[in-house]
């Protein structure tokens, strides 16, 4: 594989790699440096990628699992379920709903987080979340279900504390 060749069949997912690793690790600068070394090691691997039959999924598995050893060793863990957890009470007035959703999204356990973003975020198909994350389909459907499931009940009870506050003003 050239490199015009490499540009075109792997580099041109950078950014959602990057999406993906953001996802996973909060940090940009970790995100970042994640899909750096994976671009690195495709391609220093490019005469084998001939081989691979979905070059995305496979990037993208590489992204998930050098995420998960970062976690692993930095012990971020810790530090991403502190800086993640948001305050469901009564903030000030007008609040935008994203940035809301967002951190009922990061606030989902691993699985349905992954699940959720590569759905609803990339819009990949449940056979491609399937195959990036190595689970099967009906893993996938039910750990969608359940993170949106979540996400709706809890914006249930923020917006039901809304209207209370609002009432009692």
């Amino acid at each position: 594989m050239n490199q015009e060749t490499f540009k075109t069949s792997v580099f041109v997912h950078k950014d959602k790699l990057y999406r993906f690793a953001r996802r996973i690790l909060i940090s940009d600068d970790e995100a970042f440096d994640v899909v750096q070394e994976i671009l690195m090691k495709l391609w220093e691997k490019r005469d084998s990628l001939i081989e691979v039959n979905n070059i995305e999924a496979y990037a993208m598995r590489m992204v998930n699992y050098e995420c998960i050893n970062r976690l692993r060793k930095f012990d971020i863990r810790e530090n991403y379920k502190n800086t993640t957890q948001i305050n469901l009470s009564i903030q000030e007035d007008q609040q935008e709903i994203k940035p809301i959703i967002l951190n009922l999204i990061n606030q989902l356990p691993e699985k349905q987080r992954k699940v959720m973003h590569l759905k609803d975020v990339e819009e990949l198909e449940i056979k491609e979340i399937a195959e990036i994350l190595e689970m099967e389909e009906n893993a996938i459907r039910v750990n969608l279900m359940r993170a949106r499931q979540k996400v709706r009940e809890q914006l249930e009870v923020f917006f039901e504390n809304e209207e209370r506050a609002i009432y009692y003003k």
